[in-house]
């Protein structure tokens, strides 16, 4: 019986053992062509060994974050919804990029300029806070590879 209990344990933590942590890889932010208009963050969400969400983002440098999704409209029209929490898949990354979901940044604070970085907290449910720092790029720049 105690053979029993031991080799149950060593189950148990070897499985605790192989949960992957989330991820947050190459965030980086595309500033605004105009000054006082928001700019938009994308990531790579690696999600690890656990199904959770997305629930937020938020940032020193900026005054509100906000998640959308593009989506195209009614006519072809090109338009954005608001979203409170993006589903993840365990094991599958979610991408954040240009013409799909991502982040919206709002009131930025003054002196952000491409080739610089800003904290980025990206908010789970389900799972700790990831901060990682995010590159700042141009308008018309390609982003970052």
């Amino acid at each position: 019986m105690k053979t029993r209990w031991m080799v149950l344990a060593a189950a148990a933590i070897a499985l605790t053992g192989c949960q992957q942590p989330t991820r947050v890889e190459n965030a980086w932010v595309r500033l605004p062509a105009v000054p006082g208009r928001p700019a938009a963050a994308y990531a790579i969400i690696q999600p690890g060994s656990l199904g959770q969400a997305l629930i937020g983002v938020a940032s020193p440098a900026v005054g509100r974050i906000e998640l959308h999704e593009s989506m195209t409209g009614h006519g072809g029209m090109g338009m954005m919804r608001p979203m409170e929490r993006v589903a993840l898949t365990a094991h599958e990354p979610t991408t954040l990029a240009p013409g799909g979901i991502h982040a919206m940044l709002f009131d930025l604070k003054g002196g952000l300029r491409p080739g610089g970085t800003i904290p980025l907290t990206f908010r789970f449910d389900g799972s700790q806070d990831i901060t990682v720092d995010a590159k700042l790029v141009g308008a018309g720049d390609p982003a970052p590879k």
